[in-house]
């Protein structure tokens, strides 16, 4: 298979056009809408591709940001294809929440493959707001964590890293799952989605992996804000990416491995997922405390390993399924932030390996969403873009 152009084939079928804004839908059938972490996969990709595509759809994603800096997690561009659980709050047609903010990384992309400084000084500013956003708002107590208000705000919307703050049971269903988090969708708007509100009185994590992309992402947004002269955005990028770092260190790392928190006092969450993986990502592992997690996680068959890929819950879970959605299945998200960690680290032949059989599970499959680690066998949505992300991973 011809990597390159079959990625380009469905990123461009995927491609729609809604008045005057140009993105990509994940799975016209499944996912046909716009939404933010696939976005910047779409425009890292893209870059390499199109970069035109890679900055229009960039504008696009900016194009319906809150008056407060939020980007929200979903843009219902044509809301009558079906009803969504949440048309949201303050900007029509928007989603209520946001996802892990991977979009200076993306914008980082589209410059490195073409230098071209106007789109940075064009969209700088509404870049810069979304993070002092997460910074600020998502921070009620000060403590240089981000708060999520919901599950889909990680992305992994019914990852078992989130069953004890809902009360969740590991045994619980795929659906009894989405029922619940829709039951706590309806108490955010109780809350009117006011984060110091719905944390204290719904659901607050302080989740590791969207952390670990909103550090890298503050130190990509210092290098932006250095090329562009904006010293003041370069000084506060650069001091909340530290400070985000240290309160990582002391609240979320135990025993050598980083966990995502819930509550004022960052109780952890101990479920081994693949969010142990995450901080390489952003380098917030010693080179010791990796070598350990590779050893005892990235290699053990009884855990994470599988001929297919790395798992996103361990084996040893009582809510490990391997066709359970979030809850065990191989995603090409994960592999990506696990193989660019892997590769700051000096793993090269780890992340080969990761490169590999990501590339295999679609020549067997075709672009699907998940694949069962046991089996290799694909599940979810068809032409499913986040496989492009295998040209953004060398073997």
């Amino acid at each position: 298979m011809d990597f390159r152009e079959a990625s380009k084939d469905l990123l461009r079928a995927n491609r729609r056009l809604a008045t005057g804004h140009q993105y990509t839908v994940p799975s016209p059938t499944t996912y046909p809408y716009q939404w933010l972490w696939d976005s910047c996969f779409h425009i890292i990709v893209l870059a390499k591709l199109e970069p035109e595509a890679a900055i229009a759809e960039l504008r696009s994603l900016l194009s319906r940001q809150f008056e407060d800096g939020m980007i929200p997690h979903m843009i219902f561009w044509s809301p009558r294809i079906f009803r969504p659980y949440n048309i949201g709050w303050g900007k029509k047609g928007t989603s209520s929440i946001t996802q892990p903010p991977l979009v200076a990384y993306a914008a980082w992309e589209i410059y490195k493959h073409t230098n071209d400084i106007g789109f940075l000084k064009e969209l700088f500013p509404k870049i810069f707001n979304f993070y002092r956003y997460v910074v600020e708002a998502r921070d009620p107590n000060d403590h240089h964590l981000a708060s999520i208000i919901n599950p889909d705000e990680s992305g992994e919307d019914n990852s078992p890293r989130f069953d004890d703050p809902m009360r969740l049971n590991p045994d619980i269903s795929f659906f009894g799952h989405m029922y619940e988090r829709q039951k706590l969708m309806a108490a955010n708007r109780t809350c009117n989605f006011e984060v110091d509100v719905c944390t204290r009185n719904h659901f607050w994590v302080k989740d590791v992996p969207f952390n670990a992309i909103l550090i890298k992402n503050l130190e990509v947004l210092a290098h932006i804000a250095s090329l562009l002269g904006e010293e003041e955005a370069e000084r506060y990028a650069t001091l909340h990416a530290g400070l985000i770092r240290d309160a990582m260190r002391e609240h979320l790392l135990f025993d050598g491995i980083f966990w995502s928190g819930t509550g004022p006092e960052h109780d952890l969450l101990h479920v081994h997922t693949w969010a142990h993986f995450a901080p390489l990502f952003a380098n917030l592992y010693t080179k010791e405390e990796a070598d350990r997690l590779i050893k005892e996680h990235f290699y053990n068959p009884d855990t994470f390993y599988s001929p297919f890929g790395i798992r996103t819950v361990s084996k040893k879970e009582p809510s490990y399924r391997p066709n359970g959605f979030w809850r065990g299945p191989i995603w090409f998200a994960p592999h990506w932030f696990i193989y660019h960690g892997l590769k700051a680290y000096g793993y090269d032949k780890e992340a080969s390996w990761i490169a590999t059989v990501s590339r295999e599970n679609i020549e067997r499959c075709g672009f699907r969403e998940y694949f069962n680690p046991e089996t290799g066998e694909a599940y979810g949505a068809p032409r499913f873009t986040w496989g492009t992300l295998v040209l953004d991973m060398e073997p």
